[in-house]
């Protein structure tokens, strides 16, 4: 019988085919989804949850404290070497604010050592953020603004996102495409001229789900049905 945590990594088949998630229905697995606080970690938590969840009766909780040094994540280190999918149901306690925050962060191996690959929010929006230069995607003027979405609180939210080789970003909430937040070739998103600017092609080594505050802002997200994969999941 197969655990709830799934790593498809069969011997004939490469692991960029592969993909790994799980529901937490059988607990907390520490070990494959270990936490993730860079430098300093104070007052931040992560814990199971069976009071709330997407599916089953069982989520990842993270209490995010305010300041960085309030930050944690968890999450997992196996992840596809070529095209990135990752999908989760989340849920937030508060709105995003004016504040830059993050609630998924990736080790990027593309911007250099200790250098993360952002998505979180400011200007009450979702957003992007590449740590290296600071750059935002979507440019956080009126006009971008108005390209990306709040994030809903108090109800489950299928979050999903896709990094390309090409150095393509898409992103969905609740299959929706958001527009502001999504680069591809061929095409062009009018408000990404920060982001475009470097020609840093994402080369993530891990998936880290909790909280991140460059302010005070604070919250509580919970995490559920988490996939991270070669090839779209969908809601």
């Amino acid at each position: 019988m197969f655990p709830k945590t799934v790593a498809l990594a069969l011997a004939l088949v490469p692991f960029s085919l592969g993909q790994v998630s799980s529901d937490f229905e059988s607990g907390w697995d520490s070990t494959a989804w270990p936490t993730y606080a860079l430098d300093c970690s104070q007052g931040g938590k992560v814990s199971l949850d069976s009071t709330t969840a997407h599916s089953g009766k069982n989520s990842i909780r993270v209490d995010g404290a305010g300041g960085y040094c309030g930050h944690i994540f968890f999450g997992t280190t196996k992840v596809p070497s070529g095209d990135v999918y990752v999908r989760t149901y989340l849920k937030a306690s508060r709105a995003l604010t004016d504040s830059h925050v993050s609630f998924i962060t990736m080790p990027d191996s593309a911007q250099g050592s200790k250098k993360h690959l952002r998505i979180g929010g400011q200007s009450r929006i979702l957003m992007y953020n590449r740590e290296s230069d600071d750059a935002t995607l979507p440019d956080l003027s009126p006009q971008g603004i108005a390209t990306s979405t709040a994030l809903p609180t108090g109800s489950w939210q299928c979050f999903e996102y896709h990094l390309g080789t090409d150095g393509s970003v898409e992103t969905w909430l609740n299959n929706s495409t958001v527009a502001g937040i999504t680069v591809t070739k061929g095409t062009t998103n009018p408000n990404a001229a920060q982001w475009t600017r470097s020609r840093v092609v994402p080369k993530i080594t891990a998936v880290y789900f909790g909280w991140e505050s460059y302010g005070g802002d604070a919250n509580t997200f919970w995490y559920d049905d988490i996939v991270v994969s070669s090839s779209r999941i969908g809601c």
